[in-house]
């Protein structure tokens, strides 16, 4: 389940171990109300996820628009090694912030 956190004018989106075609839906609908807001300052907390597929890289690309085009700031944190590969992998780390879980 996603999780939707405010830490002073910062939203924390947790996801849940998976973003894949049968829960990304559900994730798309958690975050959108967080989407709608002005100047948004997003955090996606990886912490928990372990699997991410093709669907849930395109709720992440959406995301990350939306937020450019509030002017707002949008960065992942704490991905475990094999999320943060994929994440390179399809060039995500060279347009937006990718942090790595410190181990």
């Amino acid at each position: 389940m996603t999780q939707i956190l405010k830490e002073g004018g910062k939203t924390i989106i947790k996801t849940d171990k998976r973003i894949d075609t049968i829960n990304a839906g559900q994730f798309e609908k958690d975050i959108e109300p967080v989407l709608q807001e002005q100047g948004l300052d997003i955090e996606m907390d990886c912490t928990d996820l372990e699997y991410i597929a093709s669907s849930g890289l395109r709720i992440i690309q959406k995301t990350m628009r939306t937020v450019m085009t509030k002017k707002g700031q949008f960065k992942i944190t704490n991905t475990n090694p094999n999320i943060y590969n994929v994440l390179s992998m399809t060039g995500f780390t060279k347009f937006m912030t990718v942090e790595q879980k410190q181990l």
